[in-house]
């Protein structure tokens, strides 16, 4: 079934004259990244705009939200003064449910344990009219792309991986809760104009390599510093080859390089995908228009004329990929795996392999790995590690029973876990393994950051393909290659596992949202009641507006080192049940930051009393004495998820900047909208001057105008002073965010 078939309808009526109109003012051929972004533009482009410089009003097609960030995302927009959202919008209950024990508990739990959050939920969106996809229905991105996504569209998510629906050739953007509000608001949806990364594919995938490798190799050319700022567009033979949910992995993922988006141009790989997902029309509209959904033959035969920066890779040499630990950007070949497990004394056997989640749970994944279980079982062989299944929706997850593969993974002991985000985001009860533990984990997840699976900081997390990690469960070992190592079987037989195959797409889906999506209603009678005393969900009350001064004489609550993603910033896994209640969720305020003057994650010394606390309790303690505070952080500060927590409760506990060597584009955006300093050293190196004691005034904010900086003055206990020039990227409607004490503040006000 088509949803919102009117709008898309509409959509694909204006996009020729949209395109050429594009086309006239460029005066040259356009990329697919171009041709997108251009005919979404709220206004009408007059000259073209400066990728990486300018900023640009866009109008979504549609918002995206899971539950986690909804309930904040939602709580603001009840603030927005309207009847209903002015863009379809819906809501995925996939983050809240805990893996433990198996699907049919895990999910029973959820619901006993989360029902408040869940009943607000349900009622916001039947006031709203929002549709409402119940917990078990299937994770955000999966469901997205079984759904909603359609060739040409701009989609807009409260999750950072989001871009997923670029395996259909939309352009998915992950960004905070307040951005969400903006569009569901019927406002603009404001973006700083993109560079574009062409990635040209040649050739075809054999034996082992998946399309997760692509971008699994992709992260080690690009890092995860490498595609900030830029929409990552696939293009050539190579991607024509790649299955649609493939595509869909690998623009998943593109999260993880940094990038705004990664998409792929319209083919006949995507048109048999949406009429196996019943949406025959849109197939057939797309169709019609292929030629505006591609980037122009100009752009793919002299790419380097069109695109920022071009990449190739060859899929017919591409070897299967392991990525980690702690990084997703530290890419190993398996062949190369086995020197370098034993030169970094990484845990070699592998306790567990976890395949799945929204990155890797298409029917193709599962009928490859299905395709190795059933070569091992005719062996005689026995799943090594433990194992378990995380199916990226009920339609999947429904086929995949109807079809014998699950049958399989419950042969070898596979635990099939709830339609859910689950140990993908901390969400994993796991159990038979010591606190603190060191040891080796695979996953055909999308991150895997100290801590984020299990809790433990002693896991090695590798990332791998759905099909490299089976195998290797049967073998234990990480340094396990499947193309040249063999098994030797209890019966002392040598087993080599011949390369995986499977299908693309079943012969038809099982019904697999029936029970699941709750039907949006108009139901301005719906009273949402939020009880004062709930630990779960709190009322939002709008922040101060700036005073008009400089910030004076502030301490710095910690100076973090190293690597510090928005899991460091406010944690997930248990914290996920205080998303909707500020107050509480703030009590994990930057637990996972290090400490650059300790060496220790989570405390920090308090300028009050000169003695070593917990970094939350120390702001607190400084919120309740009146005091503001800043943060000092490193580079590439706020990457991995799109949670607007990080930005909101240093926010909250009266933080006034934060001050690194560089941002990562979606919490950057984030502290903005919330009234914050986002703040940058001009010179990286004057990083090491920030001293444990110091006092920090930043100087300069009568005049907060773009493209003028900051200065920052350093008092040392010594009662030397030192100044340091910042720089920021504010343009004058984010400075006006700044002033009002939150976009949310002008919004309310019916002004942005």
């Amino acid at each position: 079934m088509t949803r919102n078939k009117e709008m898309i309808v509409k959509f694909y009526e204006s996009l020729r004259g949209k395109v050429e109109y594009a086309r006239k003012v460029l005066e040259k051929p356009l990329t697919l990244t171009e041709k997108i972004l251009y005919s979404h533009l709220w206004e009408k482009a007059t000259v073209e705009l400066a990728r990486g410089k300018d900023y640009a009003d866009l109008a979504p097609d549609r918002v995206a939200m899971q539950d986690a960030t909804a309930q904040m995302a939602l709580l603001q927009f009840m603030h927005a003064g309207r009847k209903t959202t002015a863009v379809p919008s819906t809501v995925h209950c996939d983050h809240l449910i805990t893996a433990e024990v198996g699907a049919q508990d895990d999910l029973a739990k959820a619901l006993g344990e989360n029902d408040e959050v869940y009943h607000f939920l349900s009622s916001i969106c039947l006031k709203y009219g929002i549709e409402f996809w119940k917990p078990g229905a299937g994770i955000i991105h999966q469901v997205m792309l079984e759904n909603y996504a359609f060739p040409g569209g701009l989609v807009i998510g409260s999750d950072s991986h989001t871009p997923n629906a670029g395996g259909l050739g939309m352009i998915g953007v992950g960004v905070g809760g307040a951005d969400t509000v903006d569009v569901m608001s019927g406002m603009s949806w404001e973006l700083k104009w993109p560079k574009i990364i062409g990635v040209k594919l040649t050739g075809k995938l054999s034996g082992w390599a998946a399309a997760k490798d692509v971008i699994l190799k992709l992260l080690g050319i690009l890092t995860v510093k490498g595609g900030t700022g830029s929409v990552i567009e696939y293009f050539g033979d190579g991607a024509e080859s790649l299955s649609c949910t493939g595509k869909g992995t690998i623009c998943n993922m593109g999260a993880e390089l940094g990038a705004t988006s990664s998409v792929f141009p319209f083919d006949q790989k995507m048109y048999a995908y949406l009429k196996a997902t019943g949406r025959e029309d849109v197939a057939e509209l797309a169709n019609d228009l292929k030629d505006n959904l591609r980037a122009d033959k100009e752009a793919t035969t002299d790419p380097l004329s069109f695109y920022d920066q071009v990449i190739e890779i060859d899929l017919s040499t591409l070897e299967p990929h392991l990525n980690g630990p702690f990084t997703p950007d530290l890419a190993h070949p398996v062949s190369t795996m086995k020197e370098a497990v034993e030169k970094n004394g990484w845990p070699g056997e592998v306790s567990a392999v976890l395949i799945g989640s929204c990155t890797n749970s298409s029917y193709e994944d599962i009928d490859r790995a299905a395709h190795l279980v059933r070569q091992a079982v005719k062996a005689g062989l026995k799943m090594k590690s433990a194992f378990y299944i995380s199916p990226g929706s009920e339609k999947i997850r429904a086929t995949i029973d109807r079809d014998g593969q699950l049958e399989t993974f419950r042969s070898v002991g596979g635990n099939v876990l709830a339609n859910a985000c689950g140990p993908c985001i901390g969400m994993w009860n796991r159990t038979g393994m010591k606190p603190g533990e060191k040891n080796t984990i695979i996953t055909s997840f999308n991150r895997n950051f100290a801590k984020r699976a299990d809790g433990n900081p002693n896991t090695h997390a590798f990332v791998a393909s759905p099909e490299l990690l089976t195998a290797i469960g049967f073998a234990g070992r990480l340094d396990f290659n499947p193309a040249v190592d063999e098994i030797v079987t209890e019966k002392g037989k040598h087993f080599h596992f011949q390369p995986p195959t499977g299908e693309e797409l079943p012969k038809s889906f099982a019904d697999g949202t029936q029970g699941g999506v709750q039907e949006k209603s108009r139901g301005e009678e719906v009273e949402i009641i939020v009880h004062p005393e709930s630990e779960r969900l709190q009322l939002l009350a709008p922040f101060a507006p700036w005073d008009g001064k400089d910030v004076e004489n502030v301490p710095v609550l910690v100076k973090i080192k190293g690597k510090c993603t928005t899991d460091h910033i406010s944690m997930a896994g248990e914290w996920l049940k205080y998303r909707g209640h500020l107050d509480n969720i703030s009590n994990n305020l930057l637990l996972g930051g290090v400490n650059a003057f300790t060496g220790e994650a989570g405390k920090t010394k308090n300028p009050l009393t000169g003695a070593a606390d917990s970094t939350p309790k120390v702001a607190r303690a400084l919120k309740n004495a009146g005091s503001g505070w800043v943060v000092i952080g490193d580079e590439n500060y706020g990457e991995g998820s799109s949670r607007e927590h990080a930005a909101m409760e240093p926010r909250f506990m009266n933080g006034k900047a934060i001050i690194v060597k560089s941002f990562a584009r979606i919490h950057e955006t984030n502290l903005k909208k919330q009234g914050m300093l986002a703040l940058t050293f001009a010179n990286p190196a004057d990083w090491d001057r920030i001293r444990e004691d110091d006092r920090i005034s930043i100087l300069g904010l009568a005049g907060f105008a773009p493209g003028v900086p900051l200065m920052m003055k350093l008092a040392h206990t010594d009662g030397s002073t030192e100044e340091v020039k910042l720089n920021h990227t504010y343009n004058q409607a984010q400075i006006a965010w700044f002033k009002a004490g939150g976009a949310l503040n002008l919004i309310a006000k019916g002004g942005k």
